[in-house]
């Protein structure tokens, strides 16, 4: 069942083009994912669902109803904003108590409800406190709080996470995850943070400039992505690319020559492979082996520049004819800055993309 459904919603800002056409479903209980850069478009798309902007053309249902001009007081949505939006003279039981108080909702329904949430999010010993004896994850779980009490339909979350320092980011995380299994509810999730969606959602919406770059599962945007921009955004490092020309094709089997004088193999995922000039292989780091300088089984020979060590895992930038790659090995690796090295691509891990960023 569907419960927030976008049908050619299009924003503009005076001649900027802010969301261009887009059409979108959110199943009933999921857990959707608005993923892209700075400037893409997936706040303005948020705050559209919230009600907070005006549609310029198109229409927003939720729950079957059409919303497209209902206020947002009106659309049993609750939304929690990237700057907490705390109020500083009140108290924690204040703070997420205040809507149900604004809508003079009965005493007892209020404080079963705030004790409620309150329990859920572990906020109890901080009910008497106010914002600015909290830390920031503590901030962040009162402005959740805040939204829970209202019992919406639909969660909308802006970026709740981007002012917390790594370790909060982690934990707050895993309560966000909890907070949705308990619940069921759907919920709509805004970050430019693809490792925040990876591990939130259930399905990922990829924005960019505006429209709708790919639509899937988080491992299936990993391990199938439509587009060199999708295939660039998601993981981390991020993807290599190649420039590659067509030597042969049989099928779906293409045998690419690579700059630099290597050669690789590979089989294509839309079909047999197109001479439209501007190819060019894409594989993720940790799909690139290292072999010794000058190995029968290697496709480009590399020196490696830089090596980054991570612990559970060796990053290697290595400088080849064909550029810079990636190399992501175990964490116990030994490779050294300045070592001659060969280059092993995974044949079944690569991707071709042609000269308009589509995957062939």
């Amino acid at each position: 069942m569907v419960d927030v459904e976008l049908r050619g919603v299009k924003k503009n800002y005076g001649p900027v083009v802010a969301i261009q056409n887009l059409d979108l479903s959110v199943e009933k209980g999921a857990f959707c994912a608005l993923l892209g850069p700075s400037g893409c478009g997936k706040s303005t798309l948020l705050r559209m669902i919230a009600g907070l902007e005006a549609v310029t053309a198109g229409s927003i249902h939720i729950g079957g109803v059409d919303v497209t001009h209902v206020p947002p007081a009106k659309r049993r949505i609750a939304m929690v904003f990237q700057s907490y939006a705390l109020y500083p003279h009140m108290t924690v039981r204040q703070n997420i108590s205040f809507s149900l108080r604004v809508a003079k909702a009965p005493k007892d329904l209020i404080e079963r409800r705030t004790n409620e949430v309150a329990k859920m999010l572990q906020l109890e010993q901080l009910l008497d406190r106010k914002p600015a004896q909290l830390s920031g994850g503590q901030r962040q779980r009162v402005a959740i709080g805040r939204a829970l009490v209202r019992e919406p339909e639909v969660f909308l979350f802006d970026e709740p996470l981007s002012n917390l320092d790594a370790m909060l980011r982690v934990q707050m995380r895993i309560e966000i995850a909890k907070l949705h299994n308990d619940l069921k509810s759907t919920m709509i999730y805004v970050t430019h943070d693809q490792v925040e969606a990876m591990t939130l959602a259930d399905k990922i919406v990829v924005l960019d400039h505006g429209v709708i770059s790919q639509i899937g599962a988080p491992m299936d945007l990993y391990l199938s992505p439509e587009n060199k921009f999708v295939a660039s955004f998601i993981g981390s490092p991020t993807m290599n690319f190649v420039p590659a020309d067509l030597k042969q094709v049989d099928g779906s089997t293409a045998a690419l020559d690579l700059k630099g004088g290597g050669q690789v193999t590979v089989t294509t995922r839309k079909g047999p492979a197109k001479k439209n000039g501007g190819l060019e292989l894409g594989i993720r780091p940790e799909h690139v082996g290292i072999s010794a300088a000058g190995a029968a089984n290697s496709n480009l020979p590399g020196t490696i520049q830089i090596v980054e060590h991570l612990g559970n895992a060796t990053i290697m930038y290595v400088d080849t004819p064909a550029g810079t790659i990636v190399v992501q090995d175990d964490g116990d690796y030994k490779g050294k800055a300045g070592e001659n090295v060969g280059i092993i691509f995974d044949p079944t891990r690569c991707h071709v993309f042609a000269s308009n960023g589509m995957v062939m």
